[in-house]
């Protein structure tokens, strides 16, 4: 994580500066995924969400809520489903230019939890609200350490 001069933090850091520190891969599927395998995927990457794309562009997201909430229509069939009839096709962005604040406004008032990094057509990342709050968390404590380290010297 960049640090200001003083050790801590800035809550004005860009996501790319975020990205640097939790790398840029991203998990995908394209859109004839069943939903089924598409569990498989978040399982075994132990995450929520999924890109869904075309060749190199975005067609949707799709995330293990996005299964729940298909429910109780019926578990019939559901596991061979196409994610392409489950996932959230508008899909909102963001630049590796944004301000990791600006974001974190933005996904708490529109209920993203995740949202992919896009620099002009290329996908380059995704940001979780996880990694905002571990983000966020470690400008805290980055904050304490110095507080702590001006009161004892």
């Amino acid at each position: 994580m960049a640090t200001s001069p003083s050790g801590a933090l800035p809550w004005n850091m860009r996501i790319q500066e975020l990205l640097k520190g939790k790398g840029s891969d991203v998990v995908t599927v394209t859109s004839d995924t069943t939903v089924g395998q598409l569990v498989r995927t978040l399982a075994d990457h132990r995450i929520g969400a999924v890109l869904v794309m075309d060749g190199d562009t975005i067609a949707g997201i799709i995330s293990e809520r996005d299964v729940v909430r298909a429910l109780p229509d019926g578990v019939e069939g559901l596991l061979e489903r196409p994610v392409s009839t489950l996932m959230t096709s508008d899909v909102v962005t963001c630049s590796p230019g944004d301000e990791v604040s600006s974001l974190a406004a933005s996904m708490t008032e529109h209920r993203f939890r995740h949202l992919p990094v896009v620099q002009g057509d290329k996908l380059v990342g995704i940001v979780s609200i996880g990694d905002i709050v571990k983000f966020r968390l470690e400008e805290l404590q980055g904050e304490r350490d110095q507080l702590e380290s001006y009161i004892t010297s």
